[in-house]
């Protein structure tokens, strides 16, 4: 067993600490940009708004995907992370990234976390869905408080 993790799945949400994030696992893949996958996923308007949603919201999803690589693309345009690592995908946020994480065989998921305080919340919604599925170790990165 090695003491380096080889394949990273950097799950982030499009949000300004999404840099944060991408910087700190560029740091833990020493530098090493192609043993990064970049992973923002996009909750379906019926999980977010409910099953029942009335019109068909498959233009407005595809419009929001474009709007999120785009913005991802713009983010990574810097980093020596390969483009073809780089995923946007439609689905449920924790299942999507457990999914991606056996896709990759990845040996950590490097993720965002706002740490607000109490033993009960010592992480993220998110990061407290990831963590109990997850065949890798999780790391979390303080974000959001300054």
């Amino acid at each position: 067993m090695t003491d380096t993790y080889q394949t990273l799945l950097v799950a982030i949400d499009g949000s300004d600490d999404s840099a944060l994030v991408l910087q700190r696992a560029l740091s833990v893949a020493h530098g090493q940009g192609e043993r990064l996958h970049v992973l923002h996923v996009i909750e379906p308007l019926a999980l977010a708004y409910g099953a029942d949603v009335p019109i068909d919201v498959t233009d407005l999803q595809n419009n929001l995907i474009d709007q999120a690589r785009d913005r991802i693309n713009k983010m990574i345009a810097e980093l020596p992370i390969p483009a073809e690592q780089v995923y946007v995908e439609l689905g449920a946020i924790e299942k999507t990234i457990h999914v991606k994480v056996e896709e990759l065989n990845a040996d950590v998921v490097v993720m965002g976390s706002h740490m607000r305080g109490g033993w009960g919340m010592l992480l993220g919604s998110t990061a407290r869905g990831v963590l109990p599925g997850s065949k890798c170790d999780v790391l979390a990165v303080k974000v959001g408080n300054k």
